[in-house]
């Protein structure tokens, strides 16, 4: 009974072991693959969130303008239309 416990504690110990080593590499490989990742999106030259939602917010205000002043021609030119008496 003594010598099935003794075998059964070496396995388990072999086992914890072995979970432990394998966590270790997921651990480096997960490292290596970020690594990878960022040094590929960095090459890529893309923009950032920031510089993206600046922009965007660019746009807006210009597209905001182009109506404001396209509503403003369109009242200048229904003005110039109508004959003055």
């Amino acid at each position: 009974m003594q010598t099935s416990n003794k075998v059964l504690d070496d396995i388990a110990k072999v086992m914890t072991g072995a979970a432990g080593a394998a966590q270790g590499v997921r651990e480096e490989v997960d490292g290596h693959v970020r690594n990878l990742m960022e040094r590929l999106l960095r090459d890529m030259d893309l923009v950032t969130r920031d510089e993206f939602e600046a922009v965007k917010e660019m746009a807006r205000l210009a597209r905001e303008e182009n109506d404001a002043l396209s509503a403003r021609i369109a009242e200048l030119e229904g003005k110039s239309a109508t004959p003055t008496q």
